[in-house]
């Protein structure tokens, strides 16, 4: 049986919490020759390199970072096991770490994440907003447990993933009360030279918009594109353009910015996916957020 020296993990997981030795040395009142010895011992014993050199700091390789999260779980249970002991109070809540594509509208993240928060038992979210190649990356090191994100992983990303689409949502056009009243006649013709803020051309969404507009034989002049959604929004809320939302989240974007209905594009959509490592997804809340999801964009495609 193989065993492991848990007072070089504990070393080594201080020296990865600072990012510093001589910082970790400080906190462990220990000298550097005596934490390094023990991180190259605890290096020797599971036959893995743990640090590599970045100007005066330690960088994790990519078996660091793993032995560093099961690192934390073991200490964090050591702690519970003492509060335990001791009659304090435990309440250790299931934790969920969340990557969000930057492609996703924040509202939008908001309604599929919060039903994680109505489970019976309490739950901590962490969430992460990223580009979706760097969050499969994160994904693939167990760093995020899922990704939620408005299309498949990439194919040439060459990571085992599976995708579980949750569904999808019409699209809606806002803008201020006069660009309203101005364009919303003859929907969707009117938008041949209307004034648009669009997303970025790296999304989904923009690609859908794009063949829309193609096909109706309209060319809008775009003001704006933006890879935020929220920055998006703000631009339309000043008046600078007709802007795309999905559906689910109308009335809210509605309220917030004080914007009115342009028009619907009935053949424009916006998937959204759930990305994980297993095939059958088995944390619970993220189970909850995909069901949740699925029922909710459900709904919303019948209202079309």
């Amino acid at each position: 049986m193989e065993w492991l020296n848990y007072h070089h993990l504990l070393y080594f997981w201080h020296v990865a919490q600072e990012g510093s030795l001589t910082r970790a040395c400080e906190k462990l009142r220990l000298s550097p020759s005596t934490v390094s010895g023990q991180i190259r011992r605890l290096e020797e014993a599971i036959g893995r390199k743990l640090f590599s050199k970045s100007g005066r700091n330690l960088v994790m390789s990519e078996d660091g970072l793993i032995v560093f999260r099961y690192a934390e779980e073991i200490f964090s249970l050591g702690r519970e096991l003492m509060d335990t002991l001791n009659d304090r109070p435990v309440g250790k809540p299931l934790r969920i770490t969340i990557g969000v594509a930057d492609v996703v509208p924040k509202l939008v993240a908001w309604r599929l994440i919060q039903s994680a928060l109505k489970l019976s038992e309490p739950v901590q979210l962490i969430c992460r907003e990223n580009k979706p190649d760097q969050l499969l990356t994160e994904l693939s090191q167990h760093h995020v447990d899922v990704i939620l994100t408005d299309a498949p992983a990439n194919p040439q990303v060459k990571v085992k993933v599976f995708n579980h689409q949750l569904g999808k949502c019409g699209i809606v056009f806002l803008a201020v009360k006069a660009l309203s009243g101005k364009y919303s006649q003859g929907f969707p013709g009117s938008l041949d030279g209307a004034p648009l803020l669009l997303p970025t051309e790296n999304t989904s969404l923009r690609r859908s918009l794009d063949q829309y507009f193609e096909g109706l034989g309209v060319h809008p002049r775009i003001i704006g594109e933006f890879e935020d959604s929220a920055l998006l929004n703000a631009f339309g809320q000043e008046g600078l353009g007709i802007f795309p939302v999905p559906e689910i989240i109308l009335a809210e974007v509605k309220r917030q910015h004080n914007v009115y209905m342009v028009g619907c594009a009935p053949e424009v959509y916006e998937y959204f996916y759930a990305i994980t490592v297993e095939r059958r997804i088995k944390h619970p809340a993220a189970i909850a957020i995909c069901e949740s999801a699925r029922l909710m964009l459900s709904e919303s495609s019948k209202m079309e």
